[in-house]
């Protein structure tokens, strides 16, 4: 009975440690993401300017109002307070400190796709992202 207890031990090991293998992304993968990350964020840094180009008229009226006034005097205070400047500081540090995970784990995800995924969903996905990209393009363009 022990000896039976003992196999299922190992093999439960075995496979459980063969699961901890996370395939390498190919590099072509990796190279994708990156672009179409970069693309994503240019067109939220457009869609920004734009939105700011629309509103900057509106906010400087407010800010000629009384409660306008109260807002950026508000504002201006709370940036000159130690603990918003600690809070920052403590932010950032996290932000540096957990960039290698979530680049790790961004890896592992783009490994796990490309050698699991990517051969029965990665035309469909591919051209979804095409199509999407054609309307993105339309309302919301990354130039």
């Amino acid at each position: 009975m022990n000896t039976k207890f003992a196999i299922a031990l190992i093999l439960a090991l075995q496979v459980s440690m063969s699961l901890c293998d996370v395939p390498q992304p190919e590099q072509e993968l990796v190279d994708k993401y990156n672009s179409l990350k970069g693309a994503f964020y240019q067109r939220l840094v457009n869609a920004y300017g734009k939105v700011y180009a629309a509103a900057a008229p509106v906010i400087s009226e407010v800010g000629q109002t009384a409660q306008g006034q109260e807002a950026k005097e508000l504002m201006e205070s709370l940036q000159d307070k130690p603990q918003l400047q600690a809070i920052i500081k403590v932010g950032s540090g996290l932000v540096e400190e957990f960039s290698p995970l979530v680049d790790k784990a961004r890896k592992s995800a783009l490994g796990v796709y490309g050698h699991y995924l990517r051969p029965y969903i990665g035309q469909y996905l591919d051209n979804a992202i095409k199509n999407i990209r054609v309307h993105l393009d339309t309302f919301l363009p990354a130039q």
